[in-house]
């Protein structure tokens, strides 16, 4: 088996972190929920959980981005349609996001409560 597809995937992710702010700020949120995750010593079934909705919102940011860069591509100058399939692939970016926030705070918050308690 070759690594080609492997250096390939690491090369996209260096490119979109490098020009993608919201893809910088997904990963700083999922480093501070994984913090977190480990400071209140979340349980095996709710790191899953975490994991999983992290993945999804990160993954769905890299959809993003390449729609975009497609987009761009195909629709160098403003079309309105264009507009709409980028505007379409960032709304699906903002409710996996916002569905990830209500899951995360759901899971964390207890433990913060707790934390703040027992203080």
């Amino acid at each position: 088996m070759t690594l080609k597809p492997f250096k390939n995937a690491i090369s996209g992710l260096k490119e979109a972190l490098k020009s993608q702010m919201n893809l910088r700020f997904h990963v700083f949120t999922a480093l501070a929920v994984i913090l977190a995750g480990i400071i209140f010593s979340v349980s095996l079934a709710e790191w899953i959980i975490l994991l999983m909705v992290i993945m999804a919102v990160i993954s769905c940011e890299l959809m993003n981005t390449a729609i975009e860069y497609t987009v761009d591509i195909v629709c160098p100058e403003f079309d309105n349609k264009a507009k709409k399939v980028k505007d379409i692939s960032a709304a699906a970016v903002f409710v996996t996001a916002i569905f990830a926030a209500i899951i995360g705070l759901m899971i964390l918050v207890p433990y913060f409560i707790r934390f703040i308690e027992i203080k």
